[in-house]
C-alpha cells in the first residue's frame, strides 16, 4: 500500500495578483488540500506563484521550505531570480509553516510521534503533487519540464515526492541528506530528538532492519515492501533508488550540526552519486553563498531542462 496515494481530483487554486513588474507576474495562492490532516488549519495550503511577464511554456519549479518561516527568504529569492531567467515557479508553503501549523502549536518546537510526522509527509507530498497537477492545466507552464528545490526539511519532502511522481524531472536538495537514524542521534540539533518515541538503543535496534527493507523496496517496490516501523516511510533513503540516474543537484554544508557528513554521503551514494557541492558553511549560514548557489542552481536546471 502506498501511504502517498491521493485523490487526485480537478485543482481548484485560487489566485491574487499582488505585484506586477517588468519582468515578473507575483500571485498570492490558496488552495484546499487533497490529504487533509488532523488540524483544521493545515487543510488549506498556501504559496507564492512567480511567473516570467514575456514569452510562454515555461519551465517550472516548485520550491519547499524548511522549518522555519525565516527559510522563506531564500525561497523567495530563487524565485525572483529564476523568474528572470525565464523560469516559472512556485514557493509551497508546507504544513510546519506557522500559517498552517495549528494555533497551540505556534512558537513551539515540534515534538511530534512518528504517527504525526508521517501524516505531516504524506500531507507535503500531496500537496506538492496537487501543484504539478495544476501546473498542468497552465497555458504558461511546460508540464514536461518540471523540477523541485527542497531546503532542510523541504529537501526529505523533494526526495519523497521526486521517487513517487515521475512527472518531476530533476531535484535539487540544499543541506539534505538521508538515514533518519543517523540524523537523529549523531546530528546537533536538540529538536531531532525532542519527543522522539524512541531510545537510541531501541533506534538502533529498528534501524539494523532498514537495509533489508532497502532491498526489498528495490526488489518489489517501496508500495510492496513492508516497514519495521512507520519512520522508513519517511526516511529519504527509502526513496533514493527511484532516484537514481535522475538529475539531482545536491549543495551541504561542510560544518552543518543539523544534517551530519555521514547522512549526506549515505543518500547521495543511494541516489547514485550525483553531482554534490560542500560549502564552507553551517546548517544556518549556507544562505551566505546565495551568490553561488542561485547560479549554480540555475546553470543546473538551464543544462536539465535544454
Amino acid at each position: 500500500m502506498n501511504p502517498y496515494s491521493y485523490l487526485s481530483r480537478e485543482p481548484h487554486f485560487s489566485l491574487r495578483l499582488d505585484k506586477k513588474t517588468s519582468q515578473w507576474l507575483h500571485y498570492a495562492v490558496s488552495f484546499p488540500i487533497a490529504h487533509p490532516t488532523s488540524y483544521e488549519e493545515n487543510n488549506t495550503a498556501w504559496g507564492e506563484y512567480f511567473v516570467p511577464t514575456s514569452g510562454g511554456c515555461f519551465p517550472f519549479v516548485i520550491l519547499l521550505h524548511g522549518i522555519g518561516d525565516q527559510t522563506l527568504l531564500p525561497c523567495k529569492m530563487l524565485a525572483r531570480h529564476l523568474a528572470k531567467k525565464g523560469i516559472a515557479s512556485f514557493i509551497l508553503y508546507l504544513p510546519f509553516h506557522s500559517r498552517r501549523i495549528p494555533k497551540y502549536m505556534k512558537g513551539k518546537s515540534l515534538p511530534l510521534s512518528v504517527d504525526n510526522w508521517l501524516e505531516v509527509f504524506q500531507a507535503s507530498v500531496a500537496d506538492v503533487r496537487q501543484v504539478i497537477d495544476w501546473a498542468g492545466g497552465r497555458e504558461e507552464l511546460d508540464d514536461k519540464q518540471i523540477a523541485l528545490i527542497g531546503i532542510s526539511l523541504g529537501g526529505f519532502v523533494s526526495a519523497i515526492a521526486m521517487g513517487i511522481d515521475k512527472r518531476i524531472t530533476a531535484g535539487v536538495f540544499l543541506v539534505t541528506g538521508g538515514n533518519l537514524e543517523e540524523i537523529t542521534w549523531n546530528g546537533k540539533s536538540r529538536s531531532a530528538r525532542k519527543g522522539h518515541s524512541c531510545t537510541r538503543a531501541e533506534c538502533r535496534n529498528i534501524y539494523s532492519r532498514y537495509p533489508r527493507y532497502l532491498a526489498e523496496v528495490a526488489q518489489k517496490g517501496f508500495e510492496n515492501a513492508t516497514p519495521a516501523k512507520e519512520c522508513f516511510l519517511f526516511d529519504p533513503m527509502t526513496f533514493a533508488s527511484y532516484l537514481h540516474g535522475r538529475p539531482i543537484l545536491m549543495i551541504n554544508a561542510l560544518w552543518d550540526l543539523a544534517i551530519p557528513r555521514r547522512a549526506t554521503l549515505d543518500f547521495w551514494e543511494a541516489c547514485g552519486r550525483p553531482h554534490l557541492t560542500w560549502l564552507p558553511s553551517t546548517h544556518l549560514t549556507i544562505y551566505l553563498w546565495y551568490p553561488f548557489i542561485s547560479h549554480k542552481l540555475t546553470a543546473f536546471l538551464q543544462s536539465t531542462f535544454n
